[in-house]
C-alpha cells in the first residue's frame, strides 16, 4: 500500500485530484486516526454531495462516533491501477527487479526514466511525483 507520505505528496506537492468512489481507500489525516485505513462502500461510507462540497458519510458505523468527514480532512491512498490510470501513457513497463518493482516512463520532454521502490504503489506514486 502507498505511504502517507507519498499520497500527502500526491495530494499536495503534485495537486493529483480525488473524485471518491466505491473501493477507494483513504485515511482521516490526523494524528489519532492516520492509522485506520477505511473504504469507501456503499453500505458504510458513501461520498455524499452537499452544494459544492463532497463529505464522506459514515452510515450506521456504531464503532466510531462520526456522522461525516470532509475530503480536507482525508487522505487518499490511491490503488496500483489508479495510480497506472493516472500515469497514463506515459508508463512504458512495470518489472519485477529482486525485490522490487522497477517503473519505466516517460516524461513530457520525451526523455525516460526509471525508478525502483520495493512497493509497487510507491514506484508508481514516486514515478507521478517527478511528472
Amino acid at each position: 500500500m502507498i505511504s502517507l507520505e507519498l499520497a500527502r505528496r500526491l495530494a499536495h506537492d503534485a495537486g493529483v485530484l480525488w473524485e471518491p468512489a466505491t473501493g477507494d481507500r483513504f485515511v482521516i489525516d490526523t494524528a489519532n486516526l492516520a492509522d485506520e485505513v477505511f473504504w469507501i462502500s456503499n453500505l458504510t461510507i458513501e461520498p455524499q454531495h452537499f452544494a459544492d462540497q463532497t463529505v464522506l458519510g459514515f452510515n450506521g458505523t456504531t464503532e466510531w462516533a462520526l456522522d461525516s468527514v470532509s475530503l480536507d480532512q482525508s487522505l487518499w491512498l490511491p490503488r496500483e491501477d489508479q495510480l497506472r490510470a493516472l500515469l497514463g501513457d506515459r508508463l512504458e513497463s512495470l518489472r519485477r527487479v529482486g525485490d522490487g518493482w522497477q517503473v519505466t516512463y516517460a516524461a513530457g520532454d520525451g526523455t525516460r526514466h526509471t525508478l525502483t521502490d520495493s512497493d509497487v504503489e510507491c514506484a508508481y506514486a514516486r514515478a507521478l511525483l517527478t511528472l
